[in-house]
C-alpha cells in the first residue's frame, strides 16, 4: 500500500440461543512485526465439550504458529496451510483419546504491514471481502448445500433455509484432511474491509445487507447491530455467533508516525 494506512477492527460474539458456546473469534497483533494481525473465527461441532474443545484447539494452534511466522521471509498462504493442518492434527489426537467426536470450521486471514491478505477456509464459516458497499470476492462453503448451489439445483436464498444446510462436507478433526481453499489479495485499499464470521451470523443477511451495514457504521457498531440483527431474525432458534470485521482507514496527519492502530474494543 503507498500510502500509510490504519486498520480498524472489532470482533463480536454471542451463544444466540443455543444453551453453550462453541464458537471462538480471535483477533491478534504480531508479537514482533507492527501492521501485521491474523484472525480467526473457529465453529466448533461435537457436542457441549466436544465443539469447544475443537474450537479451543484451532485458537490455540493459532496463536502458536503466528508467533513463528516473519511476513518478511515467510509465505503466507503456506503459513496459512500449516496452521490448518497442525489444527486439524491436534483435533485428530483428540478424538483419538476421548469419546467425543471435536470437528471445528476454519476461516482465517492474515494481513502483513505491506497491505497484502491471504486467508484460508475450511467448512462454512465465511470471509467477505468488500470494497465499501460492493462485493470484491467471498469464500464458498464446503457444504452439502453450495455443492447444490454449484450445479445449479438451489439459489444462494434457497441454500441459506435449506434442511439440510448445516451438512459439511469437510472441516477440521474429519477422518479425511480438510478441503481447505486460500485465496489472496495483491493490495488491500482504504475502504476495504473484512468480515469473518461463522454460520450464525451470516445465515441471516444477504451479501447486500452485510456490505452495508459494514460501509454505514463502524466495525464495532456493525458487530453489535448484526449480532442483535441476527439474534432478532432467527426467532429464538439461533446458533452461535462470531464475527470479525476489519476496516482499512486513511492515516490521519496526528498519527502518521504510527503504520498501524489498534483494534477497537470487542462486544
Amino acid at each position: 500500500m503507498d500510502k500509510p494506512f490504519r486498520i480498524v477492527a472489532a470482533t463480536g460474539t454471542d451463544r444466540g440461543d443455543r444453551d453453550y458456546q462453541q464458537d471462538r473469534v480471535e483477533l491478534l497483533a504480531h508479537p514482533r512485526v507492527n501492521g501485521c494481525i491474523l484472525g480467526i473465527v473457529a465453529d466448533g461441532m461435537g457436542g457441549r465439550s466436544g465443539g469447544r474443545k475443537a474450537s479451543d484447539q484451532v485458537i490455540m494452534t493459532a496463536s502458536q504458529v503466528f508467533e513463528r511466522y516473519d511476513p518478511k521471509t515467510d509465505n503466507a498462504s503456506t503459513f496459512l496451510e500449516n496452521l490448518v493442518q497442525e489444527a486439524h492434527l491436534v483435533i485428530r489426537l483428540t478424538a483419538i483419546s476421548s469419546e467425543q467426536e471435536p470437528h471445528s470450521t476454519i476461516a482465517a486471514f492474515v494481513i502483513n504491514p505491506g497491505g497484502d491478505c491471504h486467508w484460508i477456509h475450511a467448512g462454512d464459516s465465511r470471509i467477505y471481502h468488500l470494497r465499501r458497499r460492493k462485493l470484491l470476492h467471498r469464500t464458498k462453503d464446503h457444504s452439502y448445500v453450495q455443492a447444490l448451489v454449484d450445479r445449479g439445483e438451489l439459489t444462494e436464498e434457497q441454500a441459506r433455509d435449506h434442511p439440510h444446510s448445516n451438512i459439511l462436507l469437510g472441516c477440521l478433526g474429519m477422518d479425511a484432511d480438510p478441503p481447505v481453499t486460500g485465496y489472496d489479495i495483491a493490495q488491500l485499499m482504504v475502504g476495504d474491509s473484512l468480515l469473518a464470521c461463522s454460520d450464525g451470523v451470516w445465515h441471516y443477511f444477504t451479501t447486500r445487507e452485510l456490505a452495508t451495514a459494514i460501509a454505514s457504521l463502524t466495525p464495532r457498531e456493525a458487530s453489535e447491530y448484526l449480532i442483535q440483527e441476527a439474534r432478532q431474525r432467527a426467532q429464538g432458534g439461533g446458533d452461535n455467533l462470531s464475527l470479525i470485521i476489519v476496516r482499512i482507514e486513511p492515516l490521519t496527519e496526528e498519527k502518521k508516525a504510527a503504520r498501524f492502530s489498534g483494534f477497537e474494543a470487542k462486544v
